[in-house]
């Protein structure tokens, strides 16, 4: 993976050792960027580094070298929309990021998110996630019956604190949950 624009805290090349015990941030287009705020809030208060995480649920692990390097293969030959997203990301963490003088790394990570982030979780035994809500909606709503929610199957699959950011705002007790 390349690095940013020349002169960007980004770095995609750090080590596991450089990033271990860092607060991940899983992060997907169109996010608001309160998700990448608050992460770097709390890094800033654990001392710890700070990972942004893009998962490519358009391609899956074939399988992972001994020394940690993932093989993966795309659900579909037309990769384009996976590696446009990666950018996407990469440059809104950047523009919050950089001007603000925070130092972060970026990893994208293939496959089911839940998964995939915990993996790396393990890996560079992180001290906390970060994942933004799903934005309201009916199709939102029937993406999250058939995959799950992100959080919830962190939560359920590994022991770290999780912090669970809304995107939205709340809704009101009388107002209609599953409006578009």
């Amino acid at each position: 993976m390349s690095e940013t624009d020349p002169g960007a805290s980004a770095r995609s090349e750090d080590s596991d050792e450089v990033i271990h015990g860092a607060v991940i941030v899983g992060v997907v287009p169109g996010q608001p960027t309160r998700v990448l705020k608050e992460a770097a809030y709390y890094a800033r208060l654990m001392s710890a580094p700070l990972v942004v995480v893009h998962v490519d649920v358009t391609r899956f692990v074939t399988y992972e070298d001994p020394d940690g390097f993932v093989h993966s293969a795309p659900i579909d030959l037309n990769i384009a929309p996976g590696e446009s997203e990666l950018e996407e990301v990469r440059g809104v963490a950047a523009s919050v990021y950089d001007s603000r003088g925070i130092a972060w790394t970026m990893r994208q990570l293939v496959g089911d998110p839940a998964l995939a982030i915990k993996h790396l979780a393990e890996k560079i035994d992180a001290k906390l996630i970060v994942v933004g809500t799903r934005n309201r909606g009916l199709g939102e709503s029937i993406r999250e019956f058939f995959t799950g929610s992100v959080a919830a199957r962190l939560a359920h699959r590994q022991g770290r604190p999780i912090l669970v950011v809304p995107v939205t705002e709340p809704a009101a007790d009388d107002e209609e949950i599953w409006a578009e």
